[in-house]
């Protein structure tokens, strides 16, 4: 009988809009640490960053089915977008946890996310809830980290050093997108197709 747990990877953001920098880092996280599935998982309205400029959850749900409908380990949860107030991801774990007790879920995230963890929300219940998988992003090199300049108490900076890899160095960013749309540039091969149409299609950004 196969007794492996069902792994999953939480991806979180504004994805506004999401971008092929967010699909290549979700299936480099999948190949590398084993993830039956990753999770994307819009914010409603983000703990860490400003709203201004923050497209309605629907059109940024929409833009996440078009871009992983081709990718069976994919899938997308409104857990946050349904949600009032601001997103905690303490919250949001933790409710995840309740719905599939027997998966392990994995926290992907960014080099820049590593060094604020212990500014998030509850973050030593946090840690105990899900593993952070942590991938370099172009430029930062986090070779010479210390548990220590994680600013957690023992054992979690040792925990989290351990699962950072090198991410592959694609340098897209949705600030760079939205700019490029609104002064009537092209974003074909930052985002996928039906995402490019879509955004013309509705007019976002402009």
């Amino acid at each position: 009988m196969d007794t492996h747990a069902k792994r999953i990877g939480i991806l979180g953001g504004c994805f506004n809009p999401i971008h092929l920098g967010h699909l290549i880092l979700a299936e480099n996280a999948r190949q590398v640490f084993e993830l039956d599935q990753v999770l994307f998982i819009p914010c409603g309205t983000p703990a860490h960053k400003s709203t201004a400029g923050l497209i309605p959850a629907a059109n940024r749900l929409a833009m996440i089915r078009l871009a992983i409908a081709d990718n069976p380990a994919f899938t997308v949860s409104e857990i946050e977008t349904a949600r009032d107030g601001i997103s905690y991801a303490v919250d949001t774990v933790s409710t995840l946890r309740k719905m599939e007790p027997d998966s392990e879920f994995c926290f992907i995230i960014g080099a820049d996310s590593l060094m604020e963890l212990h500014l998030w929300r509850q973050i030593y219940t946090l840690l105990t809830l899900c593993r952070f998988l942590t991938f370099c992003r172009p430029g930062i090199d986090l070779s010479g980290l210390r548990p220590a300049d994680l600013r957690l108490d023992p054992p979690w900076g040792e925990r989290l050093i351990q699962d950072i890899r090198q991410g592959l160095l694609i340098d897209i960013s949705s600030s760079s997108i939205r700019h490029r749309a609104a002064e009537g540039l092209s974003i074909r091969y930052l985002v996928p197709e039906a995402v490019a149409r879509y955004i013309t299609e509705y007019k976002l950004y402009c």
